[in-house]
């Protein structure tokens, strides 16, 4: 979503490189194959599909892409970020940090995505680029070892409400998102085979495609595990 984002561009006069600051950066981190893996990317897409923000605001699927992120978030003054969250709390529940709340690197690995994206804000800090403001809505998963599975329905329920959340963040720092209006066209955050609902239907049954290990399968293996 928004425009092509260049976050260094070179002075004409000085030859200097010299750096662009994006106002705002949304992010959903995850990965939508491991069930409640991929909260972060449904939370961004809902929003996305609830919202539309002025310019200078940047909606993100950041999927699994680690450092890769370094760039976007180091040019950003205010960042979002929507992940799932192991708070160990009853799944589903929901919980915001905010600046120093957010752990940082080489704390306590609270995320499944933690590593990668505390290595981009350490990076960005040692660079002296890092954002004024961040905050990350997470969701504590329910499960997140089911390959080819969806969000579970405690997590898929929160999804409303995580947006709802999103746009009071947002509000705070003086960006004001419009609803969309009902029936309003607009190009979606992700190829519209990704999407939640289509996912949903593509997705073959446990009984065609186990995905935690299939006893259809062990049960042709011999006690040493040679077949």
């Amino acid at each position: 979503m928004g425009q092509e984002w260049r976050p260094r561009v070179t002075d004409g006069v000085t030859n200097v490189m010299v750096e662009q600051r994006r106002e705002v950066l949304v992010i959903g981190i995850g990965n939508v194959l491991w069930a409640d893996e991929g909260f972060g990317v449904r939370a961004i897409e809902a929003l996305h599909d609830a919202y539309a923000f002025p310019g200078g605001v940047v909606l993100m699927d950041g999927g699994t892409l680690g450092l890769n992120l370094l760039e976007d978030v180091a040019c950003s003054r205010h960042v979002l970020v929507f992940d799932a969250v192991d708070y160990r709390l009853a799944p589903g529940s929901l919980k915001l940090l905010r600046d120093d709340e957010v752990p940082a690197w080489g704390r306590a690995k609270i995320s499944p995505h933690q590593t990668g994206f505390n290595d981009v804000l350490a990076h960005a800090a040692l660079q002296g680029r890092g954002p004024e403001r961040i905050t990350v809505i997470g969701v504590q998963p329910e499960v997140l070892d089911d390959f080819g599975g969806s969000l579970r329905p405690s997590v898929r329920a929160r999804l409303p409400e995580v947006v709802d959340l999103a746009v009071r963040e947002l509000a705070s720092w003086g960006i004001a998102g419009r609803a969309r209006a009902p029936g309003e066209v607009f190009e979606p955050l992700n190829d519209v085979a990704l999407a939640l609902d289509a996912y949903e239907r593509g997705r073959p049954s446990a009984d065609d495609a186990c995905r935690v290990g299939d006893p259809r399968l062990l049960a042709g293996l011999k006690p040493n595990g040679d077949k």
